[in-house]
Parts: structure tokens; sequence; C-alpha cells
């Protein structure tokens, strides 16, 4: 049983024969040594016997020499350092490549065919189609021939009803389109991204909503419908990944059918461009347009009806929107799709609807990268939209107007101590020093105040820095005063005018007395200098011998040291002193305190002047000698003696002698005389006339406490003064007096009050009838008396009740319109007013507030219509009256002014009809006369119609300070427009239009007027806009003559009626004391201009020749930068019309200036400063037009050409100069190329910027401002200012740029300049290297063809590189077999082995032939790891030493080195080194 078993084992079981692994190879190819490592067991081998020696001790190999100490190591280290080692082992290593290079076999010929068409019948189409479909039926099968027929949708069909899996579709849609071109691939201009066409966009007027409508309406049609697009759009996968699809021109078609579907198609293009955005993301010119297009959709789905179904496509729409933003916010720098849509985007962009799609994602970091993104974005577009401009600093000539604003605004009513003029910076104070001492003397500024204020100011000032230098223990300021007042009456040009002089004089006496400049210094100092022409006897003629004339002096050094500066130290009698004798003796002819006067009464100022010329043509010096040494002195003696002597002289010498003081400035001396006066409604008068400038000296104060010392003198006596107490309330202003002393006053006050009009206490006052007979009957009493018996006895009789002073007024004008049918001679009825006018005097003395107040009630109520009515006779009786009253002060010329003057002039304005104007002649020409006489009399009547002398003038001179003062200036300059009207008005009668027109001039000259204008500036704008707003629409002939009486207030000469549309040189129209002024002249100007240019009104033409004359005046003078910042303030605001006009007229200009062709640095600085100035103002005249765009006025073509031809050479240039720049003009050139680039931003953003020759001339522009964009991005000329300037630039051109074509193709990146990759340097910064290669015309390659190009090697044998590889749609159509080496056993080599790996047949079967790589036999091969087992597969390689990747050519450094090599151990002193 045993053996049968043995028997049957044996003949089951064969013999186990060795033979290596199939992935061992041979020891060598065609030598027998077996396999390397590979030793099997055989028969008789030594270890198989056991001997006692092997059992014992093991079994051990003989040696293989006799000699076991014998080595080869001493030959081979001597070989080895050898000289020719090295060259040897190469050598060798040659050999050993050259013979397996030898002895591998060619790459065999390329052996692909495409799988050839067949027709089949349907039955067979269907079999095959489905067996495509079924994933069993591999490709070899099918490869061998394709069917034909079934093209476009009929076959998209097939395959989507057989349901093919994607990528064999794909598959035989490559073996599709390669048959379909096999005529076409071998023609030189072949383009595989050409073989697909895309859709074209529906016919224009398919109704795609009826389309849709009927497909889906359906549920078999629209499930059908959904299965079709679902499987085109996983096709579309495939085709896009593999190239099948060129993606430039897809996401072409993508972005234009975006900005040309309707909404229904919108939903389905957004989903397509939300899978493919990735491919647009890194390309501006595809982001940007689809960016447009999503945003025209966003505000399309706003505002249609069907919004609430769109949800799902706006919120894609947003989406798609946000990822833009977030990889590429260039696309969104494009100003004017900024401007209309900005709303828009900013809520889009701030919309948080991407948390859902980001899970895994910071969402906090996107949002704020958004948020960043999107300020960055508005701040490039506003930027190139000039929007949002920074306030204009006007520096140091913006201060200086501020500093002129606050100068003028004082007041009678303004504490000058409380004004903070100077600054703690001894730099600003010099410069505010100079302002406001040439304030004080030029003729620009009006104001007798002007010297002792600044003199106040500057005592106050330093008064505090001498205080401040005390504590911190520093210098004095008296040497830096003393120093700068010198230098200004040295150099200043104002200063050396001899017009002024007396005015300097003036000035610099108060410093000297008020010992702010030290006279003594000054003499030294010209004295050390050897001041040439300083003597008089000097034949030349220095400007410091006119001051030294003419400043006044009070101390007995000074005038010694003038003595002998002006006339030596020998000289006895010097000039003046015979000028002071004959100034005497004028003086002596004229007041009537000294014997042998004049007996004849004066009547003007103009009268007193011309009687003492030696006196007023004198020196300063002289003349205050002859006041303070010789007149006053006599004059007090003469008034200690007035009050017991009762003389009236002394007081007509008194106001004689204030005259002469105020002609010759000097109020101090005049303050001083006049408190110690007795009569005191003159010196009430005198205070009130001069309360300007006793408030610049300070001595309000001083004035205050001597009016109340005579307040108490005259309450002592039991009289009581209201004019008085009223004089003191108005100068304390609940600012000076002490509370104790303020409530006394009141007090006095209130009791005087009451004493003239009693309170009734449980009994009602006596009624005042509307009719007091008495009153009438004045007019026939002839009896002295008889005015102040009536007014008392009235007062007496009707006191306690509030009106009876308005009807006693009632009734005088009802009395006056009675005598003259009682009275008919001239003189007796203006007796009868002067009796009435004594009568109401009296009556003003009786009321606690005064008769004035009365008046002007009647004047506003009842008494508008019955002055109209008064006939010429009652005029002249109710002038005599009311200028008697006002001269004594019972009445205010501001009640006549605003109760009778200003409604005649509104009336006669008005007036529309012949019989309204006839009507108004009388009371016009009454107004007209008081008004010549209330606010431009100079000279007295010498009868018995005041004002009758010079006294009377003086009166009225004080009278008429309040019109020219608040709340009374705003409401006469509001008159003006209305006097202007009533020239105009050809209804009104010549004379009474040219007698207005004389008064306005008149008013102009009055120095009163132009002071009470540079104080009121706004008072004025506010009146003469609201006249230009009425007037605009009803008679532009006398808005013109408006604005020129406006212009003509502000005229050096106001005499001259200046011309409707002349305007003034830069030399008074940028003046830093006519500036503020001018600002409203030209704001003004412009608005007229508005007018006749947008309407072409009957001036049309002239305000264009206007427009051109003031823009020369901007643009043609060289404005320094506070100048132009406040020319163009004041352009700011214009309309469309004229912003047009000097917008044209300024790129005219800028193209003279930048367009010289010069090679002058100094020239071409220059023009670039001008330029840039200039350009500021057309940017601020164009700012607020940018907010509408409609508003922006058009470019003339002309202008427009011009300038952006000269703009297109100047870039050329400026890029040409780029490539041989220095760094001694890097300056200057990035100066000039960041001018260009913001002359070209403002440029594009206006209609009107694209002509045929600008059109024509935007490419080489855009490819010059791209060079410099590259110049300015990398190496030492690397800016990071300027180089964003540029390219911003650079877009804002091509998004602008039109296209060249209507018909032609969209092509969204036809504008931009051709760009090479290989430009972009790689010291590039990596976000400008990214936002440039955005900009480049190629998308990234298909992945398969990525970095490829075509090469060859030329005759040197160097690579030449070719044009990159194009992917080839059919060139994947192969159907791939596994080429791996697999494990399985292989066929048998010759002698029954294994062959080798490297005898593995290769093939050239594939679709891309391995001759396009140049490839070739190496003999080695790669094989596949076949265990995760390190050990395992580390014993594998070393079996598969020479033919793996570890052989010998894979070098030293292959993965078998590194995998056996040991790893160093680390020292201690190396770890600290590598934890840190």
């Amino acid at each position: 049983m045993r053996g049968h078993d043995r028997s049957a084992d044996r003949t089951a079981i064969p013999l186990y024969h060795a033979h290596p692994p199939p992935w061992l190879p041979p020891a060598h190819i065609s030598a027998e040594l077996g396999y390397a490592g590979y030793h099997p067991p055989r028969v008789h081998q030594e270890e198989d016997v056991l001997s006692d020696a092997n059992v014992k001790n093991g079994f051990a190999l003989p040696l293989s020499v006799s000699l076991e100490t014998s080595t080869a190591q001493p030959g081979v280290s001597e070989a080895l350092h050898g000289a020719n080692t090295l060259a040897k082992l190469e050598e060798l290593m040659n050999q050993v490549f050259a013979r397996r290079s030898q002895q591998l076999p060619p790459i065999p010929s390329c052996s692909f065919r495409v799988p050839p068409r067949v027709t089949l019948n349907d039955p067979k189409r269907q079999n095959w189609f489905a067996d495509l479909a079924n994933p069993a039926v591999p490709l070899n099968k099918l490869g061998k021939s394709v069917p034909h027929g079934a093209k476009g949708h009929d076959l998209l069909d097939l395959l989507q009803f057989n349901n093919v899996a994607i990528p064999r579709a794909v598959w035989f849609l490559r073996v599709f389109g390669a048959n379909e071109t096999a005529g076409l691939r071998n023609k030189p201009s072949y383009n595989p991204s050409t073989d697909i066409a895309l859709p074209s966009a529906p016919r224009p007027g398919m109704n795609i909503k009826q389309t849709f409508k009927g497909v889906l309406a359906d549920s078999a049609t629209r499930e059908r419908w959904i299965l079709r697009f679902s499987y085109c759009l996983k096709l579309l996968q495939s085709f896009y990944l593999e190239g099948l699809v060129d993606h430039r021109t897809f996401l072409i078609w993508v972005v234009h059918h975006m900005s040309t579907c309707n909404l229904a198609q919108a939903g389905f293009i957004a989903r397509i461009a939300d899978e493919y955005l990735e491919g647009m993301l890194a390309c501006r010119p595809l982001s940007k347009h689809f960016v447009d297009a999503c945003v025209g959709k966003l505000s399309e789905i706003s505002l249609s009806a069907s919004k609430e179904f769109l949800v799902d496509t706006e919120g894609l729409l947003k989406v798609i929107v946000q990822r833009i933003c977030l990889a590429l916010p260039d696309a969104f720098v494009s100003p004017k799709q900024w401007q209309l849509h900005s709303k828009l985007l900013d809520n889009v962009l701030a919309e948080n609807i991407m948390d859902p799609t980001l899970a895994s994602q910071n969402t906090l970091a996107i949002r704020q990268i958004l948020a960043r993104h999107c300020s960055d974005i508005q701040r490039r577009n506003q930027a190139m939209l000039f929007s949002n401009l920074p306030p204009l600093a006007t520096a140091r000539l913006g201060s200086s107007v501020l500093d002129i604003k606050l100068l003028n605004s004082i007041s009678k009513t303004t504490n000058i101590n409380s004004i903070s003029f100077f600054s703690d910076d001894l730099e600003d104070t010099k410069h505010k020093l100079d302002l406001l001492l040439t304030w004080c003397i030029t003729p620009l500024q009006f104001g007798d105040h002007r010297p002792f204020a600044a003199v106040t100011l500057i005592y106050n000032w330093r008064q505090r820095a001498s205080a401040r230098s005390i504590r911190r223990e520093c210098t004095s300021p008296d040497e830096f005063l003393q120093d700068e007042l010198f230098t200004w009456l040295d150099c200043s040009d104002v200063a050396g005018d001899p017009k002024v002089i007396r005015t300097v004089s003036l000035l610099f006496g108060k410093l000297v007395q008020r010992q702010l400049f030290s006279y003594e210094r000054y003499i030294q100092r010209l004295v050390a200098r050897s001041e040439p022409g300083l003597i008089v006897s000097d034949p030349g003629e220095s400007r410091h011998r006119h001051f030294l004339r003419w400043i006044t002096l009070t101390e007995k050094s000074h005038i010694a040291q003038r003595k002998t500066a002006l006339y030596g130290v020998r000289i006895r009698d010097v000039p003046e002193e015979q000028n002071e004798r004959e100034m005497r003796r004028e003086i002596r002819a004229v007041l009537p305190i000294f014997e042998g006067s004049s007996t004849d009464v004066l009547r003007s100022p103009s009268a007193l002047v011309a009687t003492c010329p030696k006196f007023m043509e004198a020196s300063r010096y002289e003349q205050v000698r002859t006041l303070k040494l010789w007149l006053l002195p006599l004059l007090q003696k003469r008034l200690s003696n007035a009050e017991s002597s009762g003389d009236q002289s002394v007081l007509k010498s008194y106001c004689l002698t204030v005259e002469l003081m105020a002609k010759t400035k000097s109020h101090s001396l005049s303050a001083g005389t006049l408190l110690n006066a007795d009569s005191l409604n003159t010196a009430i008068d005198i205070i009130r006339r001069f309360a300007t400038i006793w408030a610049c000296m300070d001595a309000v104060n001083t004035i205050l406490a001597t009016l109340q010392t005579a307040h108490q003198s005259w309450k002592s006596r039991g009289v009581q003064s209201r004019a008085l107490l009223l004089l003191i309330v108005e100068l304390d202003n609940n600012a000076l007096l002490s509370r104790e002393a303020r409530d006394q006053i009141q007090t006095d006050a209130s009791i005087y009050a009451l004493a003239l009009q009693p309170l009734m206490v449980n009994q009602a006052p006596v009624a005042v009838p509307d009719v007091l007979p008495e009153i009438l009957l004045l007019a026939g009493d002839f009896d002295p008396q008889a005015p102040s018996t009536l007014a008392n006895g009235l007062w007496i009789k009707y006191r306690m009740s509030y009106d009876w002073a308005w009807k006693v007024w009632d009734n005088t004008v009802a009395s006056l319109r009675q005598i003259p049918a009682m009275t008919p001679e001239e003189s007796g009825r203006r007796d009868c007013a002067l009796r009435y006018a004594h009568f109401l005097c009296h009556i003003d003395q009786h009321l606690p507030s005064g008769l004035d107040d009365e008046v002007l009630r009647w004047f506003l109520g009842p008494g508008k219509h019955e002055v109209a009515m008064l006939s010429p006779e009652t005029w002249d009786i109710a002038t005599v009256l009311l200028l008697f009253l006002v001269v004594r002060g019972a009445l205010k010329t501001t009640t006549i002014m605003t109760g009778l003057v200003y409604p005649a002039w509104q009336l006669g304005a008005s007036a529309s009809t012949p019989q309204q104007a006839s009507q108004m002649e009388l009371f016009l020409a009454a107004a007209n006369n008081l008004v010549k006489v209330l606010l431009l009399c100079e000279e007295g009547t010498a009868a018995a119609m005041p004002p009758a002398d010079i006294f009377d003038i003086q009166r009225l001179r004080t009278r008429k300070q309040d019109v020219y003062c608040d709340p009374h200036f705003p409401v006469l300059v509001t008159n003006i427009p209305i006097i202007v009207s009533l020239e105009n008005n050809e209804l009104i009668p010549e004379t009474l239009r040219a007698e207005v027109k004389t008064i306005r001039h008149c008013l102009y000259e009055d120095n009163n007027f132009r002071q009470g204008t540079f104080r009121n500036l706004d008072a004025l704008r506010t009146a003469f806009e609201h006249a230009m707003n009425l007037l605009e629409n009803t008679s532009p002939e006398v808005g013109d003559r408006t604005m020129a009486a406006l212009r003509m207030i502000f005229s050096e000469a106001p005499e001259e009626d200046i011309e409707i549309y002349s305007w003034p040189e830069k030399s008074s129209f940028l003046s830093p004391w006519m500036i503020s002024a001018t600002t409203i002249q030209l704001q003004f100007f412009l608005k007229q201009m508005e007018h006749s240019v947008s309407t072409e009104s009957h001036a049309y033409e002239t305000a264009c020749m206007t427009l051109d004359k003031l823009t020369a005046v901007i643009f043609d003078h060289s404005l320094s930068s506070d100048e132009a910042s406040f020319v163009t303030q004041m352009t700011q605001g214009v309309g469309s019309a004229v912003a047009g006009k000097i917008i044209n007229n300024g790129l005219r200009f800028l193209t003279e200036t930048i367009g010289k062709d010069t090679t002058d640095a100094g020239v071409i600085e220059d023009c670039a400063t001008r330029a840039g100035e200039s350009f500021r103002i057309l940017i601020y005249v164009a700012e607020p037009l940018r907010q509408d765009p409609s508003q922006l006025p058009s470019l003339n073509p002309e202008i427009q050409d011009a300038f952006f031809s000269t703009l297109c050479a100047k870039f050329n240039k400026v890029d040409a100069e780029s490539k041989e720049l220095d760094d001694s003009r890097r300056e200057s050139f990035t100066r000039r190329v960041i001018l260009l680039a913001r002359l070209l931003q403002f440029d594009l953003g206006f209609d009107g910027a694209w002509t045929p020759s600008t059109t024509s001339q935007c490419r080489g522009l855009s490819q010059a401002l791209y060079r410099l964009a590259l110049f300015h991005a990398s190496g030492s000329n690397f800016d990071s200012i300027v180089f964003p300037l540029l390219l911003d630039t650079l877009l804002f051109l091509v998004d602008e740029m039109p296209a060249t074509s209507k018909m032609a193709a969209f092509d969204p990146f036809a504008a931009y300049p051709p760009m090479d990759a290989s430009a972009l340097t790689t010291d590039i910064p990596p976000e400008y290297l990214r936002q440039l290669r955005s900009l480049l015309p190629s998308l990234p390659n298909v992945a398969r063809v990525a970095n490829l190009a075509s090469c060859r090697r030329d005759q040197s044998g160097q690579v030449v590189q070719e044009t990159p590889v194009v992917n080839d749609h059919g060139s994947g159509s192969s159907i791939s077999e596994s080429r791996r080496i697999s494990m399985q056993k292989r066929p048998n080599g010759k002698g029954g082995k294994a062959a080798p790996q490297s005898e593995i047949p290769r093939k050239n079967t594939g679709s891309l032939s391995l001759d396009t790589f140049g490839a070739r036999m190496t003999g080695d091969g790669i094989l596949e790891t076949r265990t995760d087992d390190p050990v395992i597969e580390g014993n594998l390689r070393t079996f598969e030493d020479g033919l793996s990747s570890d052989s010998i050519s894979s070098g030293i450094g292959g993965r078998r080195g590194w995998r056996l090599a040991p790893r160093p151990r680390r020292t201690k002193a190396e770890r600290p080194r590598e934890r840190s």
C-alpha cells in the first residue's frame, strides 16, 4: 500500500527544476554567465557532503588564493591617484554608453491610423452605439471602424439617448472629428481650435420666452430637454478639460452671449460661466467685459417686473461678481462703468451671499478681502474720474485772505483786544506782520481806522510775547519787531509809493509813540550803513528821507536826531519852522476864537481845506506839531472859559479843529480834546462819527469813563440826557462796564423813561384824537416859542398814551399838505417847515425812545401810500422838515432810507405802465433829493434849508455812518440791483434815471460804502445772487447791467462806467486784497455767462468772447499754487455750458504749453509746472459736473484732436527718453509722466474724446503706456506710484477705445496692445506681475500641451525653439493600452530563457508619434512598486541593478544611493541649531 502510494505520488508530482524569478535579468546578454545573485542548489555540491569537519566546524569554502594577506588595494589606490584616472574612467563610461546605444534598437515608425468611417444601416448603427454605451465592450473592438452619417444635433441625440459614458463619447468624438478634418490637417493654415463651431446667437426677433414655454410646458419634452442639456454640460466639461474646445474662443463666446442674451437665457449662461469662471479670472479682457455684462443683467433684473422669478439667477450673478472681485479686482477698474453702476456694485460686493458655498473656508477673511478690494476699486476709479477731490489747501494766500477778512471785519463794536491775529510761530508772525502793515496803507483797502488797528494789534502781540519771553527766559521780541519793521519800511514796494507816505508816517508815528519802533535805532541803522540821499543837501533822494520828514514825533530827543539826520549838525533854521508860521497864519484866519478871523461861514469841509492850503500840503510832522504844540493848548484854554462866557465861537472853533484833525488823521489828539468839551451834543456826535477809530485805538474804556463822569455831572444838576445814556449803552455793548455801573445806567434810563411817560395805575390814559387841529394852527403862529409851547402842551395832555407821538406825526404830515394852500410863497412855506421841524424836535425830547421809531412805523404803515401822493410843494416842505430833523438827531438817516428812499426805488423799478411811472415821478425825485443830501452832500446851502454850513455837514456825516454798518448796510446793497433795474426802466423819465445812476456812482466812490462792502462781502453776494435769480428770465439786458454794477463796486476807478463784458488784469484780479471780491464777481459773471451761452441769447457771441478773455487771464498768466487754488474755488459750481468753454480753452492752453518743442530742461520744467497749475483749475471746474455724467460738456473736436495728438507725441517722447534716463533727470521725468497720465485720464472722461483722429492714434498710445508701465515695474526704475497710475491709465484707455468697425466680431482683446510674456522679468513684484499677466492676450494652455513647444537642433547642435505645441483634437483618439511591465511570465528568449526587459518590444502606435518628442531607446526600464514593504522593495531593486531607475544612468544621486546611504547622526552641537 505504501509503495503504491509512493508510485502514485511520484507520477502525480513532477520534479522541481530551479529557475530564476521572471523579473531577474541575466548577467549578460549573450554569454552564459547565469543570473546575478542567483545561485540555485545543484547535485553533488560541496555543501551537501556531511563530513566530520563539516559537521563539527561547519562548511567553509577554501581560499581563492594561497596568500591570505594578499590584496589589490595598493595597486588600485595607486591607479586612482594617478594623473589620468578621471579621464580613463570617463572614457570607460563613454565606451559603456556608446556600446549600449549601439546595441539598442531604434524607435519604430508610427503605425497609428485613425479608425476609418463606415456607412451602417440604422440597426447596425444603433447596435454600434449600444456597444459604445456598454462598458464591457472594449474599444479595441469598436476602434476598427466607426459609423458615419449622423452629425450635429442628431449625433448628440444618439449619444445622449444611448447614455454613452462621457469618456467613451469623447473618444468617439475625437475619432469622428479626426475623420471629418482629415482633408484639412495637412494644410499649413490648419488650426485645430476651429474644428468645433460654437452655437451662434439667436436670430433677432426670435421669441425665446415662447420657445421655452412650448418646450417646458409638457412634462415629457421638459424631461427630455433637461436630460439633453445635462448631458451637454457633462460633455462640455470633458471637451474643455481636454482642449477639444479652444478656451479663448469658448470664453469669448460666453462673455459675448452674457452681454447680448435676455434674462431667460442669462440663467443658463450664468451657470455655464460659473463652472468655467476660472479661465476668466486670470484674464482681465474677459473678466472686465463679463463683469459689465453681469452688472447690466443685475440692473435689468432690478427693474424687471418678473424679479421674483429670477432670484436664483440674480444670486448666481452676484456670486460671480464677487468671485471676480476676489481674484481680479482690476476687472472693476473702469471709471465710466463704475460711475454708472457704483451703487449697485457697492451693494453686490457688500452682500454676504458666498457663505453657503464656502463652508470650509474662512468667510470672515473673504469678507475682509472683498471689502479691501472694493475700497481699492472705488479709490482707483474715483481718482481717474477726479471725484471726491481734497479741499484746496491754499496755504499762504488762503491764510492771507482769511486774515484780511478778519481785519476788514473790525467795526465800532469790535473788541480789539479779543482779536487773535498773530501766532507764536515767528515765521508766521513775519508774514502776518508784513500783511498787516501793507493792509494799513494799500489803496485797495478802505478805512481811516486801519493804522490804529495795526498799532494796537502789534502792541498786544508785543505784550504777550514779552510776558512769554520772561516766563521762558528767552530773547525779548523787541529786537525781532525792530528788525521786521525796518525791513518792511526799507523794502516794501507799497511803502515806497509817494501816494501813501501820509499813511506810512501816521503808522510809524504811532509805533514810535507806543515804543514799538525805536526811532533812535532807526536813525543809527541808516547812518551806520551810510544811507545815500538821506540828507536834504545830497543830490540823490532816499526813500528814508521822506520817512524822516513825515513821521510824527513828540519826544525832543527824537526831534533833535531827526534835524541832524536830515539837515546836518550845523544848520539852525529848518524849513519846517517857516512852514509852521505860515500854517498858523492860515488857521488864525479861519478859527473864530482868533481876532481878525474871517466872519464868513464855511459851507463845507472842502472850503476849510481851501482856506488852509499850506497846512493841508505840509508833511504830517509839521501838521501834528502845529496842532499839538500851538493850536490845542490855545483851544483848551478857551474851552475852559467857554461855559461861563457862553461864547459860541469857541464851539465853532472846536468843530473846525476837529475837522482839521480828521483831515490829518490826528484822532488821538482830537479824542483827548473832545472828551473835555462842555458841549455834550457836539461831543456825542464826534464820538459816534469816529467810533470805529476809538475801538481800534482801544480807547473805548477811557471814553466810557469820561462819559460816565459827564453823566453823573449832568445828573447832579438835575438834568438827564437820553443821547448820553444811549451812547454809554452802545459803547458798553454789554462787555466793558462793570455790572454795578451797567445796572446804574439802566436804572437811570428807566427813571428817565418813566419821567417822560408815567405809568397809569387803575386809570386808562387819555385817548388821543385822530385829528389834532392845534398842530395845523401852528402854521400861522409866528411866535418863536410856539413850537415848544405846543409840544409841551401835547406832552402834558397825552403823555400817558403810547401812540400820541405817532398821531402827532400823522397830523404834522397832514398839516404839511395844507401849507401850500395857506402860504403860496416858497420862503414862507420853508419857514413853516422849519417851525414844524422845531416843534417835532421838542416832541422828540419828550419821548423816552425818541420820535424816530414812531416815524419809521408810520412810513412802513399808512404813510407808504400817503407819501406817494404828495404834491411837489408838499415834497419841498417835507424835505426841509426831514433834513432838519436828521441834522438835529431827531430822525436817523436809516429811517429816511428805509421808509422813503428804498420804497421809492422799488416802486420805480417795478413800474410796468406809463401811468404807474408818472405817478411815481414826484416820489422818486424827492427820494433822490433826500439821498443826495443825506449820503452824498459835501456842501452847505448857506440858507435856511439844511444843511446850511460845515457844522451841519459834520452832523450829517455822523448820521450816515449807520447806513454803512450792520444791520443797515445789507439793506443798502440789496437795493443796488433795484437801482440798476430802475436805471433801465424806459418808462421812467430819462432825467430821473440819469439822476439815479449818478447817485449809484457817487455811492461807489464813497470810502464808507467801499469799507462797508469789504466788511460785508457775504451780504453783497446774497443781495446780487437774489437779484440775478429774479432777473435771469425776465430781462437779460438788466442782468448784464447788474453784473456790470457789481464789478464797478470793486473797480479801482468806480467813477468810470465799466463795459458789461470787461474784466481786470491779473495784477488786481488775484491780489490778496481783492481776491475775495473777485471771487464774488467771477462767480456771478460765470453764472451770467452760463445763461447767455446755454440759451444763445442776444449776448451769445459777446459772452463767448468774454469767456475767452477771462480764460486767457486765468491761463496765460503764470499762477502760483495759491493763486491757482483760489481761481479754482472761484470757478467751481459753474454750469455745463460755461464749464465747457473753460475746459476747451484750458485744453487749448495745455496743448500749447506741453507741446513746446524744446530740449532745455529749465523750459520743460517750467512748462510742466504751469500746465499742472492750470490743470488743477480744470479739474475742480469739472468736478461738480461729474456727479451727473449728462452734465459733462463735450470737447471741441479740433481742440481734442490737437490735445490728444500732443499727448501721444509726449508719451512717445518720454518712452524714448526712458531708454537713456540718468539719475539727474529721474525726478523731473517722473513728474512729467505723472502729469501726462493724469491729463490723459482727464481727457478720456469727457464726451467727444473719440474722433477719427484720436481713434487712429490710440493704439500707438496704448503701446507707449504699456512700455512705460513695464519700465517703472522693476529694477532701478521701480516706482510704486507711477506704475499703478500708468496701469490704470492704460486700462481706462483700452476700455474706452471705440471699435474700429461696427461689423467686426466681438473681440475683447482687440483694444489691448501687443504684449510678449517674455518681457515680464522676474524682478517685477508678484502683485504687479499678476496684474501685467492678466493683460496678456493668451489664456493658459490645456494641461496636456502646457509649456510645450516644438524644437530642433541646428547645424551647430544648438537647440532651437519653434512654435508652441497646438492641442490637436484628434491626438487623443488612440486606444490607450497599458504598457507597464507586469509580474506575469514573459515569453522566453534565446536558449529557452526568459527575455530580458530591455528586449520587450516597443511600439509607436499612439496618436502622438514618439518622434514628436525626440524619443530614443535607453535600455533602462522603470519598474512599478510592487509592495509597501521597504525591505522587500529594496531587495527587488538590488536585483534590478543596471535596468531600473537606480542604474548607473541615474547618477550617484539616484534613489538607490539615497536609500542605501546611512543617515548621519547629529552631534549635540547641531541639535540646538536645528531647533532654532
